[in-house]
């Protein structure tokens, strides 16, 4: 294949998207089914038990304060890159540029965080199946191929494939969800206040149940990034991302609330742990769905769990694509990775976001590590810990921006909501890091490596907008 000229275009496709295509991307970025089926199992067992799904409730608020900010900032700054924009205009180009390598490097370790349990569900899949024995590594690397070749096509046939794929996943949450809420739940009924008083939720540890949670909302944000793709941006940005923070946070706490309610809450402790304890943390959901709905619906939960992986790597394929895309049209990266094609998708971006999740699943594959103990909660972790950095951040640069013009917005757009917001997610993080050698289940060292890598990558970008910044200046010189 021959590389396109140095004239070749770099814009991307606009007007293509509306609400409901930019709010299918940040859901499926989410995985529904995989942070009900996989997270809230653990965290029933390591943290608040049967309050865990108002946490989901509570972290929703906590984000939909940034939000505010957030979408008052896009409103006026409507350019790709979300994170590396905003927090340019607000504290200088610099931690921009640091910051969307931090960002780069969340989405890059979740997709392969999600990889790796995505490469184990579709070998099992396969194993019980087909009768074919398939590593899991290589389930993976075929579909990071095929997810290349799917974003390189059109951002619409993606938006429209998600829509199917999350409706799956959704749909069957939902039903076995509407149907238990309907029976009264199970032998020990509804019991509201045993998972939303206030006495439930401060018990055991709601730091851990507060990581997962947020875990379960990764991507909402990236709403942002579609902005120069979107009808209306003005108007579809703020919209999406309002409605992506609703939905995620009611649906995902009242899913959760329904499997306390068939197990009980003065159960559901136990047989959380139990699964959890046997690795199979997905069976505590997939068990109450079966229940619920059928023997059919044991098959239909792993099948639906691949492809809500998979609509989740090719959610985050697309917003690392745009990242790329934003920091090469700045020239802070190749220009190469700007380039888009006849379809108006930046095409050299998604080889290289393609070949930076072969890079950093095959490590794992080569030295046979176990992907759901390491690469999955490792890089999942980490992910999470650059997410919230990056709020904060973007909190604070929307209260410095607008301190200097507020554009005719509100003070609670731009200077209360944010501080509430930064203060805390600030919390969030301490509780996070307090928390972090359980949740990654790795060794005080592993940790440790693991936090320091999100300082590591920050320090990185500031070095390359420091070096960027000298080039522009000495290119302004000669120039003149």
């Amino acid at each position: 294949m021959s590389l396109p000229t140095p004239d070749h275009g770099t814009a991307l496709r606009r007007g293509s998207l509306g609400v409901a295509a930019i709010v299918f991307f940040v859901l499926s970025a989410q995985s529904p089914l995989t942070g009900i089926a996989g997270a809230l199992p653990i965290a029933i067992t390591l943290g608040n038990g049967p309050a865990a799904p108002a946490t989901f409730l509570l972290v929703g608020v906590v984000m939909a304060l940034f939000a505010v900010g957030y979408i008052t900032m896009s409103r006026n700054v409507t350019d790709g890159g979300a994170f590396y924009t905003y927090i340019g205009r607000g504290l200088g180009t610099t931690t921009g540029t640091a910051s969307a390598f931090v960002a780069l490097f969340a989405y890059c370790t979740v997709q392969a965080a999600m990889y790796g349990l995505y490469g184990v569900t579709v070998s099992g899949l396969l194993a019980a199946y087909a009768g074919i024995s398939v590593p899991w590594w290589a389930c993976g690397l075929v579909t990071m191929v095929l997810v290349m070749a799917w974003a390189w096509l059109n951002i619409e046939i993606g938006a429209r494939a998600l829509a199917c794929l999350v409706g799956l996943e959704m749909g069957i949450l939902l039903v076995f969800a509407v149907i238990t809420f309907a029976r009264g739940g199970g032998p020990q009924g509804l019991d509201f206040g045993a998972t939303f008083g206030p006495s439930a939720i401060a018990s055991g540890a709601p730091g851990v149940a507060f990581t997962f949670a947020v875990a379960s909302m990764f991507g909402f944000e990236s709403t942002a990034l579609y902005a120069p793709e979107a009808r209306d941006p003005r108007r579809t940005i703020p919209r999406a991302t309002y409605l992506a923070v609703a939905v995620v946070a009611v649906f995902f706490a009242f899913v959760a609330w329904m499997v306390v309610s068939f197990y009980g809450a003065g159960s559901v402790v136990d047989a959380a742990g139990q699964a959890v304890g046997a690795g199979e943390a997905s069976g505590l959901v997939a068990g109450a769905i079966q229940a619920t709905l059928g023997g059919w619906a044991a098959h239909a939960v792993g099948i639906i769990l691949a492809t809500s992986l998979l609509a989740g790597v090719l959610a985050f394929h697309n917003a690392i694509n745009r990242y790329l895309h934003s920091l090469a049209e700045n020239a802070v990266l190749p220009r190469r990775l700007a380039w888009t094609n006849r379809h108006g998708s930046p095409y050299l971006a998604g080889v290289a976001s393609t070949v930076v999740a072969a890079a950093l699943v095959l490590p794992f594959a080569a030295r046979g590590m176990d992907p759901v103990l390491t690469l999955f909660s490792w890089f999942g972790g980490v992910s999470v810990v650059g997410l919230l950095v990056l709020y904060v951040l973007t909190s604070v640069s929307v209260l410095a921006w607008f301190r200097r013009d507020r554009r005719g917005e509100s003070t609670w757009h731009t200077r209360y909501s944010p501080a509430l917001a930064a203060v805390l997610i600030l919390a969030g993080i301490v509780l996070l890091i307090v928390n972090f050698g359980t949740l990654t289940g790795g060794s005080g060292a592993t940790a440790a490596v693991l936090l320091a890598s999100v300082a590591a990558v920050f320090v990185l970008g500031l070095v390359v907008a420091v070096v960027h910044r000298r080039r522009a200046t000495a290119a302004v010189a000669l120039a003149s």
